[in-house]
């Protein structure tokens, strides 16, 4: 059985969903933000932690493409052009999405306030928009990432946007709109 350790209001998320898409057996054992259970996992103290074969692996990207591979779902397979395709839209959606969205909350709670940088809002704004552009592009009119077929970089982006929405950053794209709807309605998202 698979341990999920973090807290569920993080990208912990994105792996407890994960699971439930899957239909995988796991613990989740929810934790603090840097709490000394998180430590002892992942030395950065962050979540998420997946506890396999007495083992840890951090960093929510790689936990899912690692499920993924493993139970061959929600994937392509590796060295074909459609995992590729699957790769870059997931990098894109971690540089240039997730990016902006974990800044902001590193300068709002994450870090220390001595360190917090007053008046990176604006830039952040910028930032998340420009980047909503060229998602509305790349997605065009597919019901996923990857056409039809919803894969890894979608819990990635699904997990983004709403996590954008809450952050207040703005969302005015009707096609991009319609996929949250569309995430939001996946069984698995609601169980999770």
């Amino acid at each position: 059985m698979y341990q999920v350790i973090g807290p569920a209001m993080s990208r912990t998320f994105r792996v407890i969903w994960a699971m439930e898409e899957m239909g995988l057996e796991y613990e989740h054992v929810a934790t603090g933000f840097r709490s000394a259970e998180l430590q002892a996992a992942n030395p950065s103290a962050k979540a998420p932690v997946l506890g396999v074969d007495g083992q840890f692996i951090s960093d929510s990207s790689a936990i899912l493409q690692f499920l993924a591979d493993r139970h061959d779902q929600l994937t392509y397979p590796a060295g074909t052009l459609d995992r590729a395709q699957q790769d870059s839209f997931l990098h894109f959606i971690n540089d240039e999405i997730d990016g902006a969205l974990w800044t902001l909350s590193k300068h709002t709670y994450a870090l220390p306030k001595e360190r917090h940088v007053a008046g990176i809002r604006p830039t952040l704004d910028w930032e998340y928009a420009r980047s909503m552009d060229i998602l509305e592009v790349r997605l065009g009119e597919k019901n996923y990432v990857m056409g039809d077929t919803f894969t890894v970089p979608d819990i990635i982006l699904g997990h983004c946007l709403i996590w954008g929405i809450s952050a207040k950053f703005p969302l005015p794209q009707p096609s991009l709109r319609a996929y949250v709807d569309r995430i939001n309605a996946r069984p698995a998202y609601q169980r999770a």
